[in-house]
């Protein structure tokens, strides 16, 4: 067996900095006194803000990383703007909010117009599908900062969405309890987080095993579509379901993976998570399983706390509500399944392939 590890961190994220770097969002607080129709509500995942009577705003902006390197080396951009998309508007819904609106801002070594033209396909593909607008955007060349894998296709997406969402409607992340459900809706892949890893463990071009347009067992495509398939989009289940039950937490699953699962002890105190239920995509055992291949070991607790494993988004129900939520969802076109539940004892717990996992 392998005997040195292969972390989120040996491939240029490390969790703890970035912790310690989001300090300095205090700093920020100094504005909140210029909200002018009250006091901004903190929720687990962020801030929402007072725009009219019972009526707030829900701002986020994402990006999708280091997959745009793959989308340079697959050729192919036409979807990696519905990976930007879908990582904005999956974080407004966390509050409960329905999107309104995304912007897109493009920083590109050459605005090529074929390559504007596929972006802003992917770009609209996602807005569609969230039913919301893209009222503005913007394009900047900037050579001297953005490079590419080949000489004039370097680029890099940012999209920020806001959202509104009536004062009773809030998912606030409160009166969450022991017994309650966790109801997974299921990914489409590796979605847009833990890129960086995937890359060097099963790309040659970034030291790992493969060709792009290999198709190792047990894939049945090539490589490099299977990473590249875009984030779902999880607006149309979230909200049908708000509309059933009371949803007490929201969750999208993306960086930290299943360690995001604690910030939802920001208001409901003394409350733990464990996960009993997954049926990871292929990719997830191949990035593993090609790691050892190349001598190194990426544990199963370094996958849950990089990968969705297949659940790219998460809601905690009352557990009178189990049925009427999954109903909900799948009606609205979601694969939703019950992955897990409230307990009183701290801390994240996973069971997998017959082991016990704690996350930390």
């Amino acid at each position: 067996m392998p005997e040195e590890t292969f972390t989120y961190a040996r491939a240029g994220v490390d969790r703890k900095l970035r912790a310690k770097s989001k300090k300095a969002l205090e700093l920020l607080r100094r504005t909140y006194s210029f909200s002018r129709y009250g006091e901004i509500v903190q929720l687990p995942y962020g801030n929402i803000f007072p725009f009219r009577e019972n009526c707030y705003l829900d701002l986020v902006i994402e990006g999708v990383g280091t997959k745009v390197l793959v989308a340079q080396l697959a050729n192919k951009y036409d979807t990696i703007g519905v990976d930007g998309v879908a990582m904005a508007v999956n974080d407004v819904i966390r509050s409960g909010a329905r999107p309104l609106a995304v912007a897109d801002n493009i920083h590109a070594q050459v605005s090529d117009p074929a390559l504007v033209q596929e972006w802003l396909k992917g770009i609209a593909q996602g807005a569609a599908e969230a039913e919301c607008i893209v009222p503005s955007g913007e394009i900047g060349d900037v050579a001297e900062i953005i490079r590419g894998l080949a000489e004039g296709k370097g680029f890099d997406i940012v999209v920020a969405a806001i959202g509104e969402v009536s004062k009773e409607k809030i998912i606030a992340g409160k009166n969450i309890k022991p017994g309650d459900p966790i109801i997974g809706l299921r990914s489409s892949g590796v979605h847009s987080n833990g890129i960086s890893l995937a890359r060097k463990i099963l790309f040659k071009q970034w030291g790992g095993k493969y060709d792009a347009y290999d198709i190792p067992e047990p894939l049945n495509r090539e490589l490099v579509y299977e990473v590249l398939e875009p984030t779902k989009i999880y607006v149309k289940p979230l909200l049908k379901a708000a509309e059933k039950v009371k949803i007490k937490g929201a969750v999208h699953i993306t960086g930290d993976a299943y360690l995001k699962f604690e910030r939802l002890t920001l208001f409901s105190k003394d409350i733990g998570f464990e996960f009993n239920n997954f049926k990871p995509q292929p990719i997830f055992d191949l990035i593993q399983k090609t790691a050892m291949e190349l001598g190194w070991k990426i544990t199963d607790k370094e996958m849950f706390k990089t990968f969705n494993m297949g659940w790219g988004f998460a809601l905690i129900v009352d557990k009178t509500d189990r049925d009427t939520a999954i109903d909900a969802l799948e009606k609205a076109g979601a694969q939703a399944e019950e992955i897990g539940r409230i307990t009183d004892a701290r801390g994240v717990k996973i069971s997998y392939k017959g082991r016990k996992i704690i996350l930390e």
